[in-house]
């Protein structure tokens, strides 16, 4: 008796530990969480600096952000990294000689521009295995937003025009990454189309236009992908903060689409912290004292309700039990960068479009003599700024492409530029010492003496200009200083033509950039361009295997190429500054005045355009003023369709195609099916992207069959007077084409609602 009863003491005297979270004990684990534990979960690590931009205090070095850890239930920290061109973390960490490069993969607009969903989960593959080897558990891509407007700071991060083809890369990308067993982030959702003022600026936007084409993208990536997050944007869309946009993340995300993750803050995204939480946001990024305490207080006084903050801790609980961390996984911290390498090369060679090649100069036969122009050509641009960087190993230059594959350069031109690029090294670098993390770095110069061109244009037999734009997020482009060439840029490229053109030698020019330039007034000085975009670390070497025809470009535009800037549909309503002054942070309302509605293109953008964005404006508004269409992209040799079917399935149609290679090298192309609705209620563009499919490569006369799906439900618009899509009767025309202005197939079906 003595015995039982000292037994029963001890046992009382000693501490009973916490229940552990599982993943079949969530509910226990919410129901043993203090108030406290449960705001600390839900409002992130805390950032060294306000924006927090690849700049935690916790995690990995160099991760953009954490999830509180809560020990005492076994819940552990979650770390968040950027970006969309590849992990982005630290290389390096005191104390460790080792390094911890990532792999720089080409941007998203290049990406998309391979049209080839296969390669793009390829990537995803690569980045993911990068992610959990270097110990991270979410990585904070991909981004999926329209390109409204070519001038928009953050388009090389983006995919296309078009929300089919970027809701399709998305969702490839998504399913590559999360097949290592870490998740994504869905971003920036939605209508983050501009970065001047992006933290108070008010997208003002008809709902048809907001579901067929700003959230159709986020729709086809949700459903096709099911990530494991979304984040919301910094902007409002008709006048309600995104963070805090019940309507959006509630009704749509998760109502409608069925979206089963967790939902996060942009980094100091949103305003009413509370409001966050009530709207479904799950997650406050970075975390900082301020927030944390206003949502406790809120708890506390009742106006947050317990059962909205349960309802967020759940679903940050249900995604931390999916992560590596959580599993307890031991990361290599040695990912296959070598392989990596070879995939990001791979992934550029599909990437680069071919524009222009008149009289067939390229490709070119690596014995002719190059002089190679450009300061570009010797400080080849990777990627974009800011979070869509990568802190990469190295770059392959285009000098270093060009030479290993044999090209014949002229010495002269490029012992000038090395030295002259060694002294641009020295000045750039005191400039570029103090930036900002979201200020574009100087670049060198062009300048190149009038006697060098003269003469290299006698001793060489074609010149190679590379023209360069880098940019990033916190502001967007310049028409003068990004858009246009500058002064120097078409100087150089005046002399270059009239000289080479004189003697019957010939120019051309490789854009390395992130986002489109204007090229109606230059490109006749051109025999042929290159569109190489920032094309990742082995870029280089991809533009070099281009030009000489080791591969043949098969690279298709994910956006149109208007004339001019003026001929754009948005051009009006968006923020235009001929200063280097246009930076997101000198325009912050939140601080000083919180929000005002007075500045246009600032404080509010009208989306006048409704649908009409990109090639629906062009093929539909105003055809003349199309440059190069939408999808299109040249080759080295030509292709045939023929046989085209359109046959009923239970959901829609399957739709066939015979593409054969016509010419004389192999090459692949990109079959791309648009629907020609017909006239109805509803106004609709004259044509549309519902599906397209990338060949596999074609021998000289080989053919191959390609087929394409087509939902019924994909050809619905919404209909805003009856808040649902309507499929309307008649006669559609099935259209199989190489870009969006011509048909190469096309077959009518008759449609009935029953």
């Amino acid at each position: 008796m003595i015995q039982t009863l000292i037994l029963s003491m001890l046992l009382a005297a000693t501490p009973v530990k916490a229940a552990q979270l599982r993943e079949d004990n969530i509910p226990e684990i919410v129901s043993l969480m203090t108030d406290e534990e449960k705001v600390k979960l839900l409002v992130g690590g805390k950032a060294k600096s306000y924006n927090g931009i690849g700049n935690s205090a916790l995690g990995v070095p160099g991760c953009a952000g954490t999830i509180n850890s809560i020990e005492r239930l076994g819940i552990p920290r979650v770390t968040l990294a950027d970006g969309p061109a590849g992990l982005r973390i630290s290389p390096t960490r005191e104390g460790d000689e080792r390094t911890f490069y990532c792999t720089g993969f080409p941007v998203a607009v290049m990406l998309a521009s391979t049209w080839n969903t296969e390669l793009i989960e390829e990537v995803g593959q690569a980045m993911g295995n990068e992610v959990l080897e270097y110990g991270a558990d979410v990585l904070l891509a991909p981004g999926v937003n329209i390109h409204r407007n070519p001038l928009c700071g953050r388009n090389f991060e983006y995919y296309s025009e078009d929300p089919l083809l970027s809701g399709k890369m998305a969702a490839a990308m998504i399913n590559g990454i999360e097949s290592n067993g870490v998740g994504t982030s869905l971003k920036h959702f939605a209508l983050n189309n501009q970065e001047l003022n992006r933290l108070a600026n008010d997208a003002r936007v008809s709902e048809r236009a907001m579901r067929e084409i700003y959230l159709k993208n986020f729709e086809i990536a949700v459903k096709e992908s099911q990530p494991w997050t979304v984040m919301t944007s910094y902007n409002y869309v008709n006048g309600v903060p995104a963070a805090e946009n019940r309507w959006l993340i509630m009704d749509v995300l998760r109502g409608e689409w069925g979206f089963e993750g967790a939902v996060m803050t942009d980094w100091g995204g949103g305003y009413d912290n509370p409001g966050i939480i009530r709207a479904g946001n799950d997650m406050i990024q970075p975390g900082s004292d301020w927030r944390y305490e206003a949502v406790l207080k809120a708890v506390k006084d009742g106006s947050l309700s317990r059962e909205a903050l349960d309802e967020c801790v759940t679903r940050v609980l249900e995604l931390i039990v999916k992560t590596p961390a959580f599993k307890g996984y031991k990361p290599s911290e040695a990912p296959d960068l070598k392989a990596h390498a070879a995939l990001c090369e791979k992934a550029a060679d599909e990437g680069i479009i071919l524009l222009k090649n008149k009289k067939n100069v390229l490709p070119l036969n690596p014995e002719k003599k190059v002089a190679l122009f450009g300061t570009g050509s010797y400080d080849f641009i990777a990627g974009g700024t800011g979070s869509g960087d990568v802190n990469k190993a190295y770059v392959v230059n285009l000098l270093d492409g060009l030479s290993d594959r044999g090209f014949n350069l002229d010495s002269t031109v490029t012992s000038f530029y090395t030295r002259y690029m060694a002294d641009e090294a020295l000045r750039r670098e005191e400039i570029n010492k103090d930036r900002k993390w979201y200020v574009d770095v100087e670049r060198a110069l062009e300048v190149v003496p009038d006697e060098l061109i003269e003469s290299s244009s006698e001793s060489s037999d074609i010149a190679f200009l590379t023209i360069g734009r880098i940019f990033g997020e916190g502001k967007d482009r310049s028409i003068s200083g990004s858009y246009l060439l500058s002064p120097q840029e078409k100087d150089l490229l005046d002399k270059l033509s009239a000289a080479f053109h004189s003697k019957g030698k010939k120019v051309v020019v490789i854009l390395n950039v992130g986002g489109l330039i204007e090229l109606l007034s230059w490109q006749d000085k051109a025999d042929a361009i290159l569109l190489g975009w920032q094309p990742g670390q082995e870029g280089g070497r991809s533009v070099a295997a281009a030009l000489c025809g080791a591969v043949n470009p098969s690279g298709h535009l994910p956006m149109t190429v208007s004339r001019c800037y003026d001929d754009e549909p948005s051009a009006g309503n968006f923020p235009q500054f001929v200063t280097d002054k246009a930076f997101n942070y000198s325009f912050f309302r939140r601080f000083k005045d919180h929000k005002r509605n007075d500045v246009k293109d600032v404080d509010y953008t009208e989306y006048e355009e409704g649908i009409y964005v990109g090639y629906r404006y062009f093929c539909t508004k105003a055809r003349k003023a199309i440059l190069y269409p939408f999808g299109f992209g040249g080759s080295y040799t030509s292709f045939a369709y023929s046989k085209m079917k359109v046959e009923p399935t239970e959901s829609g149609w399957t739709v066939t195609v015979e593409v054969r290679n016509k010419g004389k090298v192999p090459g692949k192309d990109v079959v791309q099916l648009y629907v020609k609705a017909p006239r109805g209620k509803l106004d609709k563009p004259s044509r549309e992207l519902k599906g397209f499919a990338k060949t596999p490569l074609l021998a000289p006369g080989e053919k191959c069959s390609v087929s394409i799906d087509v939902s019924s439900e994909s050809l619905a618009s919404y209909d805003e007077n009856a808040s649902a899509w309507l499929l309307e009767e008649g006669r559609y025309s099935f259209i199989a084409a190489q870009d969006a202005l011509h048909s190469d197939c096309r077959r009518r079906v008759r449609i009935r609602n029953n």
